[in-house]
């Protein structure tokens, strides 16, 4: 059964390649739920770095156990959902707390990644990638 955390929250989008993840930051004692599942079940406890790159923002402001989030996270793959989940916290916890704006944006982490998959071109065979020219 999924949980549900009542009361008032600090609400935040974050985008990163075609990912989208919308983050609700609750006063709580530290769980983080993506999809109502935990983290760790949601990414698999073999994507340690995946998870520690998506908390990046809560150990950043050494928040980890004070807040409790909720992600819903879509499109794209789990890079992507572990990059716009974080952009997601980092701007949940900007306006949670604006006394550690300076701390977030020095750590990078208030920045969009606008890096996207480029489109094909016609007559090419990949975005850039041309077919062997040949001479004779």
């Amino acid at each position: 059964m999924p949980m549900s955390f009542p009361g008032t929250y600090h609400y935040a989008v974050g985008r990163r390649k075609a990912a989208t993840a919308v983050v609700r930051l609750y006063a709580g004692t530290g769980t983080v739920l993506v999809n109502n599942k935990t983290i760790v079940d949601y990414f698999g406890s073999g994507n340690q770095r995946i998870i520690d790159e998506a908390l990046a923002p809560l150990r950043a402001t050494a928040n980890e156990s004070r807040y409790n989030v909720t992600v819903l996270t879509t499109g794209g793959g789990v890079h992507g959902q572990a990059g716009a989940i974080r952009l997601g916290i980092a701007r949940a916890l900007d306006k949670a707390n604006p006394d550690q704006h300076t701390m977030l944006k020095t750590a990078g982490l208030l920045t969009r990644d606008p890096r996207e998959k480029e489109r094909k071109k016609p007559g090419l065979r990949r975005a850039r990638k041309r077919p062997q020219y040949t001479k004779r």
